[in-house]
């Protein structure tokens, strides 16, 4: 009789994880749902660093939860050294989405190969936690400054546009 309850029990979960569309601890969801503003000129939060999703792939909506952090009023999402789903999503189109404090953001996803500019984001970086590696140790990194998209805001009824 125990088997038949952990099964059940992890069909259930798998039903319930299946069900989200958004992303669940460290699984992807799908698109983002939430009021949709233009982004700031300027980042501006309270917090230099945070939790965030991040939304790419518009065709086929792929999203993630993720850290970004704010430097000089841009906003940086990282990957360390690994070419991850949404790395790949974003080498193919840099067309994403990001919510904070549930508002979410359309952007264009630029990324970093300016030394001076990495510099600034692997100190303010590996400051969070001696946990955080520092992306000066690695040969190539996955570093992505979100940057308003060209063209008029996106509406609620647009999503991924």
């Amino acid at each position: 009789m125990r088997p038949a309850l952990h099964i059940l029990a992890i069909t259930i979960l798998s039903l319930l994880l299946l069900a989200c569309d958004r992303p669940f601890m460290v699984m992807a969801g799908g698109e983002l749902e939430g009021a949709v503003a233009q982004p700031p000129a300027a980042w501006d939060f309270e917090e230099v660093s945070g939790l965030a999703q991040l939304e790419t792939r518009p065709a086929a909506a792929y999203s993630i939860n993720i850290a970004y952090v704010q430097i000089e009023q841009r906003l940086y999402v990282y990957a360390g050294n690994t070419r991850t789903n949404w790395v790949e999503h974003l080498e193919q189109n840099p067309l994403a989405r990001i919510r904070i404090d549930e508002t979410i953001y359309p952007v264009v996803a630029v990324r970093v190969d300016d030394t001076v500019e990495l510099d600034k984001f692997a100190l303010q970086w590996a400051s969070r936690s001696v946990f955080q590696r520092d992306p000066k140790q690695f040969d190539e990194v996955w570093l992505y400054r979100l940057e308003p998209r060209p063209g008029p805001a996106e509406t609620p009824d647009q999503p991924g546009a």
